[in-house]
């Protein structure tokens, strides 16, 4: 009432006359409509942006997963431009079927239901229903090489038994190319794999760290003008593996595959700019072994946690200034006296600290001893964390947590947390495992899983 008191009084002073009623009107409605837009406007912006920041607040560190947002990829060669348009989308967002590669909230599922923190899935019923449809529905297309081409080794899988830190490269290839994931017609296909493996390019004396830049320029260029399938897309329907950090740098002189095509890494950081998180996706770094997995009772590890690693970065020299004297966190640099599998099997937690990279051997190494793993990074994206939930059996802290490691695992332990983690780790190694040939759920179907959700779906008009 003061406010339209005061409106009419003011519309009297500037408005004297008989014209004075006919402005009054339209002027309030005016205003009152002004403010209430302004109103809704600030509602409705307040509202998404609460909900926008709860979602990522349950993200931040320590727990940081991959999502997929929309993507439109970087075109460039000779494409021409119908294929350039905007009809391109990744495969998830058409298909709702799928997990799209989105982990849920932890307190609920996509379904709505209340999610069981301690289920080693976010959702169990639509990974399988959505592993069967992969089984089924995934075809891959691997550009032709003879055998008699000058950079068949580094085209071609091995012939002989993978092994070292990046054995996972040469594994996933010697496995994909027996599978029932392969056609050779290239109409059918969902992906195209791109073959050059980028440590047998680093060790080739024709090529070297120097030359791969070069290399793969020329290989792209190569199958973007003998092959229609690179430009329909710009290669956002297409993949290459990068187990070695070179493959970082090694697209520099190729921005249509850094940019747009699927990388499948062994190390995703944040702060590398080789990495496009939510594009590219997790290759575990896991050493290859034989026979089963050691099986020992959660009592019978009597050491709170264990470290051993090279003193390569500030972090490691920060946990090993912390607790180098330390009666229950063993941390150790050089040499160990005992077998690093016994002190694995002996341990309740095994520390993984970022060092000139953070990789996943150790990682694959704690779960195949059945040894909790705590991650001790920030802002890093961990294998199959569109599946998997990493907090029904990991511990991940930031690395300001340091000084408080000890508090956190006996705090974790006397809730009874402990049992319950290590049990899960003994579920989620199958999946961290090397298998010739693969076994269903091993990191070769995790792998190629991944990569199903973001398999590509064209429309040409």
């Amino acid at each position: 009432m003061v406010r339209s008191s005061f409106l009419y009084h003011y519309s009297q002073r500037r408005l004297a006359g008989p014209l004075s009623g006919f402005f009054f009107i339209p002027t309030t409605l005016a205003l009152f409509t002004s403010l209430f837009i302004l109103f809704y406007i600030y509602s409705t912006s307040n509202l998404f942006s609460h909900h926008n920041h709860h979602a990522t607040s349950l993200f931040k560190p320590p727990f940081l997963f991959s999502t997929t947002p929309h993507f439109d990829p970087i075109f460039h060669n000779n494409a021409s431009d119908s294929t350039k348009s905007n009809s391109f989308r990744l495969g998830y967002e058409l298909r709702p079927q799928s997990q799209r590669g989105l982990p849920p909230p932890p307190q609920f599922s996509p379904k709505g239901k209340i999610e069981n923190n301690n289920d080693v899935f976010h959702d169990r019923d639509i990974f399988l229903e959505d592993y069967k449809e992969m089984n089924r529905s995934l075809k891959i297309y691997v550009y032709p090489h003879r055998e008699d081409d000058p950079f068949a080794n580094v085209l071609l899988p091995p012939e002989s038994e993978p092994d070292g830190n990046y054995a996972s490269e040469s594994y996933l290839k010697k496995a994909l190319m027996k599978s029932h994931f392969i056609t050779i017609e290239p109409t059918e296909a969902g992906l195209f794999f791109l073959p050059f493996s980028i440590a047998r390019l680093l060790h080739d004396r024709r090529v070297g760290v120097r030359g791969i830049q070069d290399f793969i320029r020329d290989y792209i260029q190569n199958i973007s003008h003998k092959y229609p399938y690179w430009n329909r897309t710009g290669g956002a329907d297409h993949f290459y593996v990068a187990c070695h950090s070179i493959g970082r740098p090694a697209m520099n002189k190729a921005p249509d595959v850094k940019f747009n095509a699927i990388q499948v890494v062994c190390s995703s950081s944040y702060f590398f700019t080789g990495c496009i998180a939510h594009k590219d996706t997790f290759l575990p770094q896991i050493w290859p072994r034989k026979g089963n997995p050691p099986n020992l009772d959660s009592s019978k590890r009597k050491r709170l946690a264990f470290f051993a690693g090279g003193v390569n970065s500030p972090i490691r020299v920060k946990l090993l200034e912390t607790w180098k004297n330390d009666s229950e966190i063993f941390v150790h640099h050089g040499r160990l006296k005992t077998t690093y599998a016994d002190e694995l099997l002996g341990s309740k937690f095994c520390l993984h600290v970022k060092g000139i990279e953070l990789n996943t051997v150790g990682i694959g190494d704690s779960l195949y001893y059945g040894c909790v793993p705590v991650i001790i990074a920030n802002y890093y994206d961990l294998p199959f964390a569109d599946v998997l939930n990493w907090k029904s059996f990991s511990v991940v802290v930031t690395t300001s947590d340091i000084p408080s490691l000890k508090k956190i695992l006996n705090d974790i332990i006397s809730s009874n947390k402990y049992l319950m983690l290590q049990k899960n780790v003994l579920k989620v190694r199958k999946h961290f495992q090397w298998h010739s040939p693969p076994h269903d759920f091993d990191v070769f179907y995790m792998v190629m899983y991944e990569l199903w959700l973001r398999r590509s779906s064209i429309k040409i008009s």
